[in-house]
């Protein structure tokens, strides 16, 4: 029988970053799961024995990796896989499942992804430091969201700072600029129907220039992450007034209903409906 620990976060709703669940587990020889497609980022770190990840890198391709403790692997929101314990010498691993805006860019940072699922760390020390932050996550389920927050907060700038596949800066102070500008419009206007040549044309720079500067530093394109957007915007209001999804939806930018249940549903993993009756923070009349 396995030995594990499951928690999962409690449902504090926070625009830019958010945990979903976490825990650790000795598994068992073979020990698999999938395959599988996750709604969020999931990360898992192999304190000990081995195991193998078998995931999608692109619609035609499946990719092994054989991993070994001291490493880490990322699992991306779509993206199909398989995870298996080694039958001589099964994993021991924790981990953790987040989300937010500012996500996909904090990972891109690290240089993980879809085509780079694997976390190599830079020194034992720091690779000890991205563990124990995790294990103390794992190990405090009754924690204050914000307190859990905090500390994943912590495991990404560890996760930074620690992979080899890190990447550097590079005109940063430029690109920073036209990435707040851009943010700050969609922040101001994404009630309405907002285009991406629309906000480029803000910035001052090419369509193209600009979805590619955006990408690469909030590893998502501008238009995914004003869905993101307009999407949290939803939830939290739907957490906290008696509004009408209906109401809630054209508010954010989704003047059809069916569209933001589809678009909700994708991204959530349930409906808007099902998603209040879980999270809502108000007394009906």
């Amino acid at each position: 029988m396995d030995d594990f620990s499951f928690s999962v976060s409690p449902s504090e709703e926070l625009l830019d970053l958010r945990l979903y669940q976490y825990g650790w587990e000795q598994c068992a020889p073979f020990h698999s799961f999938g395959p599988f497609v996750r709604n969020h980022y999931l990360f898992h770190y192999v304190i000990s024995g081995r195991g193998y990840l078998d995931a999608t890198v692109s619609k035609q391709t499946t990719q092994r990796y054989d991993l070994e403790a001291g490493q880490g692997f990322l699992i991306s929101p779509g993206q199909i896989n398989t995870y298996s314990a080694d039958p001589d010498d099964p994993w021991k691993y924790v981990w953790l499942e987040f989300d937010g805006l500012r996500v996909p860019g904090y990972l891109s940072a690290a240089g993980l992804g879809i085509t780079q699922p694997i976390y190599q760390p830079n020194s034992i020390a720091m690779a000890e430091e991205l563990r124990d932050t995790m294990l103390y996550i794992a190990g405090h389920p009754s924690a204050s969201s914000l307190h859990q927050i905090g500390h994943l907060c912590l495991f990404l700038d560890t996760l930074i700072q620690s992979s080899t596949t890190r990447r550097e800066p590079h005109g940063v102070q430029l690109r920073d600029f036209y990435i707040h500008e851009a943010v700050t419009y969609m922040e101001q206007n994404y009630r309405r129907d907002l285009t991406v040549e629309e906000i480029a044309d803000v910035c001052k720079l090419n369509r193209s220039y600009f979805s590619k500067l955006f990408k690469a530093s909030k590893g998502c394109p501008p238009q995914e992450y004003l869905i993101r957007m307009r999407l949290a915007k939803a939830a939290e209001m739907m957490k906290t007034s008696s509004a009408s999804i209906g109401d809630i939806a054209a508010y954010c930018g989704y003047p059809n209903q069916l569209h933001f249940s589809r678009s909700f549903k994708q991204h959530y993993g349930i409906s808007p409906r099902e998603w209040r009756s879980q999270n809502k923070l108000y007394e009906a009349d």
